[in-house]
């Protein structure tokens, strides 16, 4: 069931706290990371009991794919990258999330992976928004 989100799915403290809500594609809620050192997109597919891809149907897996790649097109567009990196990992955070993250050679963790390298800056609240409506802007979705 790809439309509709059951009544029993909710975001995962640790993501709530790090994040900044974005807006709801199909299948995913979409999230900004307050970390300023890169253009950080978090998607968390809105299904309970979710750890891993294979648990996604294989609809919602094709979805999924989908989704990734309409905000990696978006990221891409908001952001001046070298590269975009992928990663579905769940060590600290068990809920099923993917992160998409626009890399540039000139950041603070190139070119090892950003986890762990430098400190987390937030954002200032008026770039984080600006950064927030282009994304919603090249996504076509409205505000939660």
């Amino acid at each position: 069931m790809i439309s509709g989100v059951p009544k029993d799915w909710a975001l995962h403290p640790q993501l709530e706290r790090d994040t900044a809500p974005v807006g709801d594609l199909p299948l995913t809620r979409v999230l900004l990371m307050n970390d300023s050192n890169y253009p950080w997109v978090i998607l968390v597919p809105r299904r309970p009991h979710l750890v891993e891809l294979t648990d996604l149907d294989e609809a919602a897996r094709v979805q999924l794919m989908a989704e990734i790649a309409r905000v990696m097109d978006a990221l891409k567009s908001a952001a001046a990258c070298d590269k975009l990196n992928v990663a579905a990992l769940g060590n600290a955070v068990p809920q099923l999330h993917v992160h998409i993250i626009a890399r540039s050679k000139t950041d603070a963790a190139w070119p090892k992976p950003v986890w762990g390298v430098a400190p987390p800056i937030a954002y200032e609240t008026a770039a984080r928004e600006r950064l927030i409506e282009t994304l919603r802007h090249g996504l076509q979705i409205s505000k939660l």
